[in-house]
């Protein structure tokens, strides 16, 4: 299982806990952007820069990410991209998505863009918490875990 990451914005937080993650599981972590990212030494982590566009790091995601590989995105169209690939996608916050899950937040998805459009002030996302960090990290280590099982 490759671990993909849809970088430009996902929390220093998160990359922490993934570099971490990828030394204590063995797992490659290639963290995809469109500027330039440092990570810690390690053959198990890699940044790649994308070109400046709308999408671009997505797009790569979308065309590199294999079945069974897990994508950390808050991105609710690219998690539905690769979900249909067969991937498997968490987001920052540590709520895992599915199939099942992805249609109501592509509905809401679209429902606030449309409200945001016609000028209704939306709001944004909360700010980021400890509990949300804790609930990435019991997540991420969930699919590790179920991963490494024998016949997984």
């Amino acid at each position: 299982m490759q671990i993909w990451v849809d970088a430009d914005a996902c929390p220093v937080v998160i990359k922490e806990i993934l570099f971490r993650a990828a030394q204590r599981w063995e797992r490659h972590v290639t963290l995809v952007s469109n500027q330039m990212l440092r990570t810690p030494p390690s053959p198990w982590l890699r940044a790649i820069q994308v070109p400046r566009g709308f999408d671009v790091a997505d797009s790569y995601i979308v065309e590199h990410v294999q079945a069974g590989d897990l994508v950390i995105t808050n991105d609710i169209p690219l998690a539905s991209e690769v979900l249909h690939k067969q991937a498997m996608v968490i987001n920052p916050r540590g709520e895992r998505y599915t199939l099942d899950t992805i249609r109501e937040r592509l509905a809401m998805r679209d429902m606030m863009e449309e409200l945001r459009s016609v000028g209704v002030e939306t709001g944004g996302p909360s700010a980021f918490s400890q509990a949300d960090r804790r609930a990435f990290g019991n997540a991420l280590d969930g699919v590790l875990q179920k991963a490494a099982r024998p016949g997984a």
